[in-house]
């Protein structure tokens, strides 16, 4: 067993803050958290003073097979699995090298996602928890097509979910409408199902894995992912022909049927806005903003892998996404909140991870700071841990106390 000591510790419940706090661990499990001396005494103690103690941050929307720097059908195609798989496990260890802990990974091609998911579960690669889509279903020739998961009708709907959760996938996740980042396929503002099939992948993961995301940017592919009862909407950008169109109706019937939002925000805003103008892009900002103001529950996942304009959305980059949310007007209270304890439960880990709580895993970070004070300090990082496991730390001090 050890403690964990820290200035502060955010245990990721909202507004819970616990001054001069600590964490007791007992292989991969949190046994308690509390105050200074709550946990008695330990073989091992770690005191961190100037730092903050927090969940690990969880990123909801990744793709970690993909280089921004390779065309999508082209370069990705022609890479073979071996090789394809050693790029994935380089981009684990980036990002758990940002403190993100754990990872849902929305799209690949041949169950690699899959394999890095146990390698990294064995020791055998550093990396967060992942939690796979494997195969994104789409229509032919839609959207992420060339990952294998085409299908057309209710049966091949249902064939490529049931094939997806054989393999051990741990959610779905179903193009509801087209996208900009495969040639020739549907446009991103036009629907790609209707919400009867959509509705098929959510009947299939209803047994097993409970968990059905939705690639949504057309209105009409959000509200059919809305009726058809899907966990989380990616994107949400209401597109349409004239660009992002916000429909206020549409959002609180989000807010209402507390589907969770991922809008994929990321640290390529600024560089965006410079290169292709500021009205669209603080216009989608200001559509994240109408969102969070009609209720809607909001989650930080990056989309990472995936190029806009030629601009790379870094692995290593989390935490310049969470940046721009305070662009859009959030505190940093709620960032934290919407980048740990309620990322996990759109993820549907919420029981397992996201807050420092006893009988959770023990995923968590410090930084030097306060990210409360100044969000930055989530760059600061000191520690990393994942089920226990040190996967970064600095040189700290560590003191071995007497048990006897």
């Amino acid at each position: 067993m050890r403690i964990i000591r820290a200035d502060t510790v955010l245990t990721g419940r909202p507004g819970e803050v616990i001054a001069d706090g600590e964490v007791l661990i007992d292989g991969s499990r949190i046994l308690s958290v509390g105050p200074r001396g709550s946990a008695g005494e330990a073989p091992e103690v770690l005191d961190l003073r100037g730092h903050t103690l927090l969940p690990g941050l969880v990123d909801a929307h990744v793709h970690l097979g993909f280089d921004a720097r390779v065309d999508r059908v082209t370069g990705r195609s022609a890479e073979n699995d071996g090789r394809l798989l050693l790029r994935m496990a380089e981009n684990a260890r980036k990002l758990v090298s940002a403190g993100v802990t754990t990872a849902r990974d929305l799209g690949g091609r041949s169950f690699l996602d899959l394999t890095l998911r146990d390698a990294v579960e064995d020791g055998l690669a550093v990396g967060p928890h992942l939690l796979a889509a494997t195969r994104p279903i789409t229509v032919t020739g839609g959207h992420c097509w060339y990952m294998g998961g085409e299908a057309d009708d209710e049966p091949s709907v249902r064939r490529v979910a049931r094939e997806n959760l054989r393999a051990g996938a741990d959610c779905l996740k179903v193009m509801a409408s087209g996208g900009e980042m495969s040639p020739g396929s549907v446009p991103s503002w036009r629907a790609q199902y209707p919400a009867a099939l959509i509705r098929v992948a959510v009947e299939e993961a209803a047994a097993r894995v409970e968990t059905v995301a939705a690639h949504a940017h057309a209105p009409e592919s959000i509200r059919n992912a809305l009726e058809a009862g899907v966990t989380t909407i990616e994107h949400c950008t209401f597109h349409t022909t004239q660009g992002p169109a916000y429909d206020a109706r549409l959002a609180e019937a989000i807010a209402e049927s507390g589907t969770y939002v991922c809008p994929t925000v990321h640290g390529q805003f600024w560089n965006l806005r410079a290169l292709i103008g500021a009205e669209p892009m603080d216009r989608w900002l200001g559509n994240v903003a109408a969102m969070r103001a009609a209720g809607i529950k909001l989650v930080a996942g990056t989309d990472t892998g995936f190029a806009i304009a030629g601009l790379d959305k870094r692995t290593d980059d989390y935490v310049s996404g969470l940046e721009v949310f305070a662009e859009a007007g959030f505190g940093n209270a709620e960032i934290v909140e919407l980048a740990t304890v309620r990322a996990a439960e759109a993820c549907g880990v919420g029981t397992e991870t996201g807050s420092l709580e006893a009988g959770k895993r023990a995923d968590l970070i410090a930084v030097r700071g306060n990210p409360l004070d100044r969000l930055a300090d989530l760059r600061e990082l000191e520690l990393v841990l994942v089920s226990g496991r040190s996967v970064g730390q600095r040189h700290v001090d560590t003191v071995t106390s007497s048990v006897g």
